[in-house]
C-alpha cells in the first residue's frame, strides 16, 4: 500500500482531468502520445509482475489481466477476451477509463488504456506490436477494441 490513509487508487474523475490538462496544454495528438506511452509502461511492469509469458493461453492472460485491471485491481478497464486472427490480435475491453462518462458519440479514443493493455502483450509475447483503438462504445461498439499487428 502506497497511502496509509487513502490507499492505492485515485479516482476516475482526477484522471481525466489530468488527461484533459494535458491535451488542453500539449494539444490531443502530442498528449495521446504521451498517455499511450506511459500506458505501455505500465502494461509492461504488469505483465511482469503477472508472470505471463508466451506460452500462456490468451485465455489465461485475458482472467489474470482481467483480475490486475479490473474490480479486483486498479480498475483501469475490464479485459472481456483477447482473440488472435490471421494478422491480428484484438483485446475486447469494457468499462474503460477513457470512455467513462463521455456522451454517446465522443470522439475520445482510449490512450492509456490502449497503451496498458499494449505493453502488458508485448511484454508477453515477447514481440514488437502497432496497436490502435478500433471500436468504441462512444460510437456505437459493444466493446472498446484495441487491434494489434505485429511491427516490423
Amino acid at each position: 500500500m502506497q497511502r496509509a490513509t487513502l490507499g492505492n487508487f485515485s479516482s476516475i474523475i482526477c484522471f481525466k482531468a489530468a488527461i484533459t490538462g494535458m491535451e488542453d496544454a500539449l494539444g490531443e495528438k502530442a498528449a495521446a502520445i504521451a498517455l499511450t506511452a506511459a500506458g505501455r509502461q505500465r502494461g509492461k511492469s504488469l505483465a511482469k509482475e503477472l508472470g505471463l509469458e508466451a506460452s500462456t493461453s490468451f485465455e489465461e492472460i485475458a482472467a489474470k489481466m482481467r483480475s490486475a485491471l479490473g474490480a479486483e485491481g486498479t480498475r483501469l478497464c475490464i479485459v472481456d477476451q483477447i482473440v488472435q486472427e490471421e494478422n491480428s490480435i484484438k483485446i475486447y475491453t469494457s468499462e474503460t477509463l477513457c470512455s467513462a462518462n463521455e456522451e454517446a458519440g465522443s470522439p475520445r479514443k482510449c490512450t492509456y488504456t490502449l497503451g496498458a493493455v499494449w505493453g502488458a502483450l508485448e511484454q508477453t509475447l515477447g514481440k514488437r506490436f502497432q496497436g490502435k483503438h478500433t471500436e468504441s462504445v462512444l460510437r456505437g461498439g459493444s466493446h472498446d477494441v484495441f487491434e494489434f499487428v505485429e511491427f516490423g
